[in-house]
């Protein structure tokens, strides 16, 4: 059944619904953060926001709308109208009668029980499949300063742990030691995190994996780590000025590596490099990822369903960055999209399999008419 009613015939009215804290496509169109949520809509390409008398004169400094208007007179027009308890939905019906609005695309997230009130109020709503705000794919020169700001806290934070991990001790049963204390993934992360958020940016489930938990890419980590097995350390903060996120991933190794590590670490770090090499606009996505999944298998890194378990490479090679960690465009072996100039993305092969562990090299690029430029600085070595 559906969830939505979908109206015929063309509507240039868009409507989101959210708190632009949480909400992507609301930040992009509003600019402004607020924890709760707020009504946006566009009608003939004029922006306009409805907000609640706490943050209107905030609204009128900072959002980049064309106007903002009050909520509380809506809601006294309601209760006139022996409505006690009026709801956001009965504000956006009535807001929309004032501008003979009838119909509006609204983005795939839009909450179910909002959709069926408005419905019910006689609006039609058309679900906007994907991209909400296609535009959000092609980067501003402002927007790629945000992310190069946000990258440079990733990197800040990578240092801080390698930095921690250069000054481990092997200890005899073979776990490493920082100043005197077992070292767990949990420690490592939290030295990452500080530094990320002594910057003014927000760290986010960043990944400090080692051992037979890398070979789950999402795995975030715990417990002790042990010297001679591959860490997978992916860090993305968040602006908490832009909102924009970087991120930015390296695999090491304290101790020494093993040759099967030492020959998937080679291989990764080549891939990555065919990347670099083919990413332009008009290139496929597909394409390029298939021809890496090609590479690996020369290397003799074969993917599929090994023991009841993903091994080998499963993931993407990489997607969109920007007010969403994942965002458009993906690429993988189903997209259908070819790069275009002034998106910014992720390459970030891997190798993933059980008694080896896994690794991951991500950096994030430029894509231009002639190349891709890579914005990350942080070098790339695997023991140290």
């Amino acid at each position: 059944m559906a969830q939505y009613t979908t109206a015929s015939g063309p509507t240039n009215t868009r409507l989101i619904v959210a708190a632009s804290d949480t909400d992507a496509n609301l930040l992009w169109a509003t600019r402004m953060f607020a924890p709760d949520p707020f009504i946006f809509f566009m009608k003939n390409g004029k922006r306009y926001v409805v907000m609640n008398d706490l943050e209107l004169d905030r609204a009128r400094e900072q959002a980049t709308v064309d106007h903002v208007l009050a909520r509380s007179p809506y809601v006294a027009g309601l209760r006139s109208q022996g409505i006690r308890f009026p709801t956001t939905a009965h504000v956006v019906s009535e807001v929309f009668k004032e501008f003979k609005i009838h119909h509006a695309r609204v983005p795939w997230n839009f909450p179910v029980s909002l959709a069926d009130e408005l419905r019910g109020l006689g609006i039609a709503l058309t679900v906007e499949p994907g991209t909400f705000w296609n535009q959000r794919e092609i980067k501003t020169r402002t927007e790629i300063r945000h992310i190069r700001d946000s990258l440079r806290a990733a990197e800040a934070g990578m240092e801080a742990g390698i930095a921690a991990l250069r000054r481990t001790k092997i200890s005899g049963n073979g776990y490493l030691k920082l100043d005197g204390t077992r070292l767990t993934s949990e420690i490592l992360r939290s030295v990452i995190n500080t530094t990320i958020m002594e910057r003014g940016f927000v760290p986010s489930h960043t990944i400090v994996s080692s051992g037979e938990q890398a070979v789950d890419p999402h795995n975030e980590g715990s417990g002790p780590i042990r010297a001679h097995t591959a860490i997978i350390i992916d860090i993305f903060p968040r602006s908490q000025k832009s909102g924009y996120f970087g991120d930015m991933t390296r695999t090491v190794v304290r101790g020494q590596a093993s040759e099967r590590l030492k020959h998937a670490y080679h291989a990764v770090a080549e891939a990555q490099k065919i990347g670099f090499r083919k990413i332009r606009s008009r290139v496929s996505a597909s394409k390029l990822h298939q021809d890496i999944l090609n590479y690996f298998r020369k290397q003799g890194f074969e993917t599929g369903l090994r023991d009841g378990r993903m091994q080998g490479f499963f993931h993407g090679t990489g997607h969109g960055l920007g007010l969403d960690v994942h965002e458009a465009p993906f690429f993988g072996l189903i997209a259908r999209n070819r790069f275009r100039k002034h998106q910014v993305v992720t390459v970030e092969p891997g190798l993933y399999y059980a008694g080896m562990g896994g690794v991951r090299l991500e950096d994030v690029v430029l894509v231009s008419d002639s190349g891709c430029k890579n914005l990350v600085h942080f070098p790339k070595f695997l023991e140290i």
